[in-house]
Order: C-alpha cells, then sequence, then structure tokens
C-alpha cells in the first residue's frame, strides 16, 4: 500500500514572493481592511492546525512534494532554507520535516511554474488600468491549461518516485484538482477537505452569509484528529 497525506494549503504572503503585495493590495479593495486583516488571521491559524498535525505524526520516513518546487537535492533545500527565512510557514513544516528524515522530491516542472509565474508578474507590473485588466484577462485564459499541466506532472511525478509501503506529503494549493489524477492504488489521507478551503475562498468573497463564512473559518484553524 503507498500513501500520500494530502495538504491542500493557503498561501500566505510570505509564500507568494514579487506578487505578495499586489496579492493584498487587491485583497484590501475586494473585501476590506477589516475582513482582509481577519483573513490573514484565519490563514496563519490554518496553518498552525496544519503544523499541531505533523507534531503528532508518528511516520518518520516520509517523501515530501511540494507546491512550486523545482528542484531536489542541493537546490531543493535552498528553495525550502530562503523560504523559511521569509516567513512561510508551510516550507518551516518542511524543513522540520527533513530534519526529522524526510526526503523532499522534485515536484513540478520548471517550465510549468515560469510560465504561470510570469502571467502574474505581467499583472503585478502593469502600470495602468487597462493594461492590468488585460494581463489578468491572459491569465485567466491560460490558467486552467496551465494547471492541468502542473497537475499532470505532479500526479506522474508522484505515481513515479513513491514506492510500496512508503508515505508521501503533498503540500498543494486547494485550488489544483490532484486526487482524480493519482493512482487509484495511493491511499489518500486529505487531512483539510479542498472543497472546505474553496468554498471559505469564495464565501469571503462574496460575504453574502456571514455565518456560514465563519463556520467555514472554524474548520479551517481547528485542530486535526
Amino acid at each position: 500500500m503507498r500513501r500520500l497525506i494530502y495538504v491542500p494549503i493557503i498561501h500566505i504572503s510570505a509564500d507568494l514572493g514579487n506578487i505578495a503585495s499586489e496579492v493584498n493590495k487587491r485583497g484590501k479593495s475586494l473585501i476590506g481592511d477589516k475582513d482582509w486583516k481577519r483573513h490573514k488571521e484565519v490563514i496563519l491559524g490554518f496553518w498552525d492546525s496544519i503544523d499541531g498535525y505533523f507534531d503528532s505524526l508518528n511516520v518518520k520516513i516520509l517523501k515530501i512534494y511540494q507546491d512550486g518546487l523545482v528542484a531536489n537535492g542541493i537546490v531543493g533545500l535552498k528553495i525550502v532554507a530562503d523560504g523559511v527565512k521569509k516567513g512561510s510557514k508551510n516550507y518551516e513544516i518542511v524543513s522540520r520535516l527533513i530534519k526529522c528524515g524526510a526526503q523532499l522530491v522534485k515536484t513540478e516542472s520548471f517550465p510549468a511554474v515560469k510560465k504561470e509565474y510570469d502571467y502574474l508578474i505581467q499583472i503585478t507590473k502593469a502600470k495602468k488600468s487597462i493594461k492590468k485588466i488585460i494581463a489578468a484577462l491572459n491569465y485567466r485564459f491560460h490558467k486552467k491549461i496551465l494547471l492541468k499541466k502542473r497537475d499532470e506532472f505532479i500526479a506522474e511525478t508522484i505515481d513515479n518516485t513513491l514506492k510500496q509501503d512508503e508515505t508521501g506529503v503533498l503540500f498543494l494549493g486547494a485550488h489544483h484538482e490532484i486526487i482524480p489524477r493519482l493512482p487509484e492504488d495511493i491511499e489518500i489521507i486529505e487531512i483539510k477537505k479542498r472543497e472546505r478551503i474553496n468554498e471559505y475562498q469564495k464565501s469571503l468573497l462574496t460575504k453574502k452569509n456571514k455565518d456560514k463564512l465563519n463556520q467555514l473559518a472554524h474548520y479551517l484553524i481547528s485542530p486535526i484528529q
């Protein structure tokens, strides 16, 4: 039996690099300063719950598959170390698992990740509103195709590197459609439901049902059993 612990993640500013300031600016404009601040607190609470889960995990030998990780070995470890320095909660957990003996695996194709990042950079660098809109529409048009290619590559990587009786951990954005692409002989342990994370993010933008939003926020920050 092969096992994969799936962590559908929400990125914090420290994970976003050059596009972090644009994301923060857009977030505030869409939902307001107060709700955006609350959202960031919820995300930190979410990562605290993930952190607590791995603190209590008894499996010592793990293979780690990480969203956006285009290298392993020395380069991969440097990427993790740089993420920790920037304050990434995701990479802090990965770093701790590596120190406990986990193996870092190159998860993604560099050209695919770079192509998506380039589209996002075009949005942040656009000075005029019309150019920013065009860049955003261009990214939206290509987004599904890019994500599909990335997910196919990630699923193939996991299938080729996760051996019988091994356990892997996949940290991957909740907007990815990875589970249907994974082989049926891999037991998937989804420690937070991807659907509920995406539902929270949609509810945050619409703000139509505060009670529902609060319930989903509570789910995100609640300890993992």
